[in-house]
């Protein structure tokens, strides 16, 4: 786990945006897996802004680790809120943008973009592999859309499953364990001061961590990097 720690929520996407275009950029095809949410909302803004001519789109492709059981042009669409702050600014091919398609019945979509990955993916170990997934933590721990009385759903042995809210009961498909631990790199976007106490236990294995789905995040390259604001990362950070 590599920590990186940024004053407020716009340094981290600043930093971030700089970290992803020099990613790509050593890459000929570059597949990404995206998050949701309100740091990677800032964090499009950021790079569909300031970063137009440092990344040639046309060599991303552009997939989701999890989605909502809604349609794309639906306000909880994690589709939606990407084209809204980042694909409708760039210049980047409609057939380099892999959705899940949340209005197909939940079951038959875990299966369709699971067999997508594996016809679209470069494989490691047997396994399609990313060469980046971005990933956010909630502050019950939950990671992509695994939530903690789902914990069981990261060592699926599918590569997407269909997870439910504790709270709505509303669907979600998510990427399972195995392909996630099976990136070149993962990083997390954490902002706030409502992340800071599970990334405390998560960080320094401790209380009710193994709990938190955010905690079995290990890749097997090694490659785990953690960009937080001050409020995220709290004292413990500062004493790393």
């Amino acid at each position: 786990m590599k920590l990186k720690k940024f004053k407020t929520k716009q340094e981290v996407a600043l930093y971030f945006s700089r970290y992803l275009a020099i990613l790509i950029a050593n890459r000929d095809i570059a597949h990404i897996a995206l998050s949701g949410g309100s740091t990677p909302k800032i964090v499009f803004d950021e790079l569909a802004t300031n970063f137009q001519e440092d990344i040639d789109w046309s060599n991303v492709h552009l997939y989701w680790g999890d989605e909502r059981c809604v349609p794309p042009e639906d306000d909880d669409s994690n589709y939606k809120m990407t084209v809204t702050h980042l694909i409708s600014k760039i210049d980047i091919p409609e057939e380099n943008i892999h959705r899940i398609k949340g209005e197909n019945n939940p079951e038959y979509e875990a299966k369709r973009y699971a067999e997508l990955l594996d016809e679209r993916l470069p494989k490691a170990g047997g396994i399609p592999q990313f060469d980046l997934v971005i990933l956010g933590m909630g502050d019950d721990g939950h990671t992509a859309s695994i939530f903690p009385h789902e914990i069981e759903l990261w060592n699926s042995e599918k590569y997407c499953e269909v997870a439910v809210h504790p709270d709505s009961g509303q669907k979600r498909i998510t990427l399972t364990g195995g392909i996630i631990n099976n990136a070149d790199t993962v990083v997390f976007l954490v902002t706030g001061s409502n992340k800071t106490e599970k990334f405390n236990e998560i960080k320094n294995q401790m209380g009710n961590y193994k709990s938190y789905p955010a905690s079995l995040v290990n890749p097997e390259s090694g490659r785990l990097l953690w960009f937080l604001d001050e409020a995220a990362a709290g004292i413990t950070l500062n004493q790393s």
